[in-house]
């Protein structure tokens, strides 16, 4: 008997509401990759050529090389520092390029300083930057390769880039760690490694460099102020120096080009950890040798969705002024990411405002937990009916959310989870059926998960209700947005209808009164600037986003994703602690 999983789907792609959000959509997101470009640029043309010049390639240009024939980065990060350091010229993607790609078959972070902005300097957010890559890498026990050519901190800076737990030296403490946990990692120097930095290639397992290069602790300059000894930098701590004397480097390569063809064929030599153990997984045992998460064969052609992933443009209204009333079915984002559009929906008829359930994105088991944006009947403890109202969680639906991933964990099934909420549901009744007491049982169930957990923020992001759906503090794998994102305490409708209040009450104890106008002023003038933060843009700079990704390619980059979080076979026990009951 064939099982009844196949979601169905009501979307008419004819409809105004569909086309107009379809075409604002396209607006943004045209917006979104014109700025992408820019940033590709880094430094500039200008910058470039003075790279070239050097007779290095640009740090794009080292990516193409490295990476196998046809594939692109799967890019992390690049809207870091994005309208940051204004005052010292820009850091465009924090003149760093970080992201997962394939070399010889192999999926591995890539970690590449751009030299075209500041000389490959660290600013704050550089350091973030890597740390985030790394720490991607560590749990996930990604192969790391870096491509250094960086001058060092940003010393104007140095103050907020030195000294804390999430600064510079985190670096260095990452490399240490990683190696311990047998993460394989490979630094190709192909331009200056300079003070601390030259630390980071000399902690990893295997150090390429380029003649032409330099690797020391202090150039120069700086070694005649401090000791009075003049030298060459060659001499000092070039590669025939490392590769001769102090025998600091494995590998001595004339060029960025051979030493990229040298880095390639090291990686294709790198072997695999396997625990040798299958999972057992909802009654499928893994068919991949040493991978602990339920995996069946998958072709690509007769396992796709059963919907086109472009459907997905017309869902959502991109204007934040509508896009917290927009209602539309979750079912039918989940229908277009998940392998043959079938979910087995866990709970279906309790705790309607939260979808949890199991599906497979490419041929990987995996546990969804979603926000229902259409409004749901559902009857209260009193036996009376309720209309919810959708992308809040209520009672039921928190209590549902948090056993569903207990669930998850016991069975060692991957969580997705599906941002579109306004927060939890607040008034008499929710404090009267035991919401505080819900939702706190979800955020521990989502806190001591154990399993892989991947973050899509699709719509809105806010409060509580982002905490509970495994926001950036929860640890997930990775977190990733689509352009309609929104991600916040609150709306900037909510936040500024909020402060307004505030603010004129302040004025009126004064002794001034405010017209409507001038009350209005002040709305669009907060409203505007929550708005602005809120957008995914703001949050990505911050690196609170790891990628803002295009909607239909949301299910090619969660495959991505979850390949990675199977590259770590090592599971801690589950071990939910105390739950409010």
């Amino acid at each position: 008997m064939k099982l009844e999983n196949g979601l169905a789907s009501k979307v008419d792609v004819k409809a105004a509401r569909f086309g107009a959000n379809r075409d604002a959509l396209a607006v943004l997101m045209a917006a979104l990759a014109k700025q992408e470009s820019e940033i590709r640029l880094g430094g500039g043309a200008k910058a470039a050529e003075a790279q070239r010049a050097k007779g290095r390639l640009t740090v794009r240009e080292r990516l193409k090389l490295l990476l196998d024939d046809g594939l692109e980065l799967m890019e992390l990060g690049l809207w870091a520092a994005h309208g940051m350091y204004e005052e010292y010229g820009g850091a465009p993607a924090a003149g760093v390029v970080t992201g997962l790609g394939r070399v010889f078959g192999r999926l591995c972070m890539i970690i590449a300083n751009d030299a075209t902005v500041k000389a490959g300097a660290f600013f704050p957010m550089t350091a973030k930057k890597v740390i985030r890559a790394q720490t991607i890498a560590l749990e996930n026990r990604i192969p790391t390769l870096y491509l250094v050519d960086s001058a060092g901190v940003f010393l104007p800076l140095q103050e907020d880039v030195f000294p804390d737990q999430d600064d510079f030296g985190r670096v260095f403490r990452n490399n240490a760690v990683m190696s311990s946990l047998g993460v394989p990692q490979m630094t190709a120097i192909m331009g200056m490694c300079v003070a601390g930095g030259a630390y980071l290639p000399v902690m990893t397992d295997t150090v390429l460099m380029t003649e032409g290069s330099g690797l020391f602790l202090a150039g120069p300059s700086l070694v005649q102020a401090a000791i009075g000894q003049k030298t060459g930098a060659e001499e000092l701590g070039g590669a025939s120096m490392h590769a001769e004397i102090s025998g600091t480097v494995d590998f001595k390569e004339p060029n960025d080009e051979a030493c990229i063809v040298r880095l390639r064929s090291l990686v294709g030599k790198i072997g695999e950890r396997i625990s040798g153990v299958g999972s057992q997984v909802s009654g499928v045992r893994s068919q991949v040798s040493g991978e602990v998460f339920s995996r069946v064969p998958f072709d690509a052609a007769k396992d796709a969705p059963k919907f086109a992933a472009e459907d997905l443009y017309g869902l959502i209204d991109p204007d934040p002024a509508r896009a917290a009333t927009n209602t539309y079915d979750m079912r039918e984002v989940i229908a277009r990411i998940v392998d043959c559009s079938e979910f087995d929906e866990y709970k279906a008829e309790f705790g309607r405002t939260v979808l949890c359930g199991y599906a497979r994105i490419g041929g990987r088991a995996v546990g969804i937990v979603a926000n229902q944006k259409v409004h749901q009947q559902q009857t209260a403890l009193d036996g009376t009916k309720r209309m919810e109202v959708g992308g809040v969680i209520y009672t039921e639906s928190a209590q549902k959310a948090a056993r569903f991933i207990m669930d998850c964990n016991q069975a060692l099934v991957p969580l997705v989870f599906l941002h579109d909420v306004n927060g939890f549901m607040v008034g008499k009744d929710a404090e009267w059926s035991g919401i505080i007491r819900a939702g706190a049982k979800m955020v521990s169930a989502v806190s001591t998960s154990v399993v892989p957990k991947i973050t899509v923020i699709v719509g809105g992001s806010f409060g509580a209700g982002h905490y509970a759906m495994c926001g950036k503090a929860y640890d997930p794998r990775f977190v990733f947005a689509w352009p309609t994102a929104r991600y916040a305490v609150m709306s900037g409708a909510s936040a500024a209808t909020t402060l307004v209040e505030v603010r004129v009450k302040q004025l009126e104890r004064s002794g001034k009164k405010l017209d409507d106008a001038e009350k209005k002023a002040i709305f669009d003038e907060i409203k505007a600037t929550y708005d602005a933060q809120a957008d995914p843009r703001y949050g990505a700079a911050r690196l609170w986003v790891d990628a803002i990704i295009d909607p239909a390619k949301t299910r090619e980059v969660l495959m991505t994703a979850l390949e990675a979080c199977a590259l770590n076979t090592e599971v801690p026990k589950f071990n939910p602690g105390v739950l409010q009951t």
